[in-house]
């Protein structure tokens, strides 16, 4: 069969979870409640951050950081998916597919380096508390901030780039509820060889290096910790990591089910259910994971939550 040059493809077919109409019309709600939750919890997070301006430090310019990036995520999954269950339109154009793509791979990568940053936040808070204000002055993490969307920019660009030189044949069927890298190379009639040693070694580079970033950070954190002599000591700086460490288990945990799955050639519709984990649920959780084991968040909000009241 005549391999069907890319500029030639003008859509793809987004298949989703299922074709039962009866199980479509629940996934909408599913998914229509989980989006509204997570751009809810997430909102209020950014603006109990902003009103008080005691959780103006580093750790809390990183969360909103997190949050605003979470919104990003879910609404570039999950608005497509919702518009075609309710149009019963399961298409996608081609310009529509790459857009998808490349805002997935940013706010996927961007989220991957802030997790590393918050690591780094908590490490120098914890292992070098006399220099904190000093390494982590306003300026270094703005930049760190800024650093870190300019690479998560570059790969998506790159990998979107990669994708565009990829020929395509008549099967545009895509097994998953967003246009994800993987699905794209897989349906390509091209020699695929390059595109997949590129993302085996941006995922070794971008993803390998910050999870070893992760670990390095609490490696001394630990060790730090365990100098305590204090149990009220011990107790606040574990409390302080491990909402971070939860978050982490889960984005990376469910990250690596995703690319073991797809690697394994297990069945597309099940790595799709996977990738919920990591585009769609963690970002609905990050808000609660955040707020309910953070003391100072939970004033915030309720402040914030008087204060919308009040205005009423």
């Amino acid at each position: 069969m005549e391999p069907k040059n890319l500029t030639f493809v003008l859509q793809f077919l987004l298949l989703g979870f299922t074709d039962d109409p009866e199980l479509q019309s629940l996934i909408f709600i599913i998914f229509l409640s989980i989006y509204l939750v997570t751009i809810l919890g997430n909102l209020l997070i950014i603006l109990g951050i902003s009103f008080q301006s005691h959780l103006h430090t580093p750790m809390y310019f990183f969360l909103s950081n997190l949050s605003f990036n979470d919104i990003g995520f879910s609404t570039a999954t999950v608005i497509k998916m919702l518009m075609s269950i309710q149009e019963d339109d399961q298409s996608i154009t081609y310009t529509g597919c790459l857009t998808q793509l490349s805002f997935v791979l940013v706010f996927a990568y961007f989220e991957n380096f802030l997790l590393t940053v918050m690591a780094y936040d908590h490490y120098v808070a914890i292992c070098h508390p006399l220099k904190y204000t000093i390494i982590m002055n306003p300026n270094f993490c703005f930049l760190l901030s800024l650093i870190s969307l300019f690479i998560s920019i570059m790969d998506a660009l790159m990998h979107t780039l990669m994708v565009q030189r990829l020929s395509f044949c008549t099967d545009l069927e895509i097994p998953h509820f967003f246009c994800e890298l993987d699905q794209i190379i897989k349906l390509s009639c091209s020699d695929t060889l390059i595109d997949n040693i590129v993302v085996f070694a941006a995922t070794c580079i971008f993803g390998g290096i910050p999870v070893c970033g992760i670990i390095y950070s609490y490696y001394h954190i630990v060790a730090s910790v365990l100098r305590i002599t204090s149990l009220e000591g011990k107790y606040k700086a574990f409390s302080t990591c491990g909402t971070h460490l939860s978050v982490v288990s889960l984005f990376y945990g469910a990250g690596s089910m995703v690319y073991i799955s797809s690697a394994m050639s297990v069945s597309p519709r099940k790595s799709a259910v996977a990738s919920v984990m990591y585009s769609v649920l963690l970002q609905m959780m990050n808000p609660f994971i955040y707020s309910l084991r953070n003391k100072d968040m939970k004033v915030a909000l309720r402040n914030l939550l008087s204060r919308i009241v009040s205005l009423e």
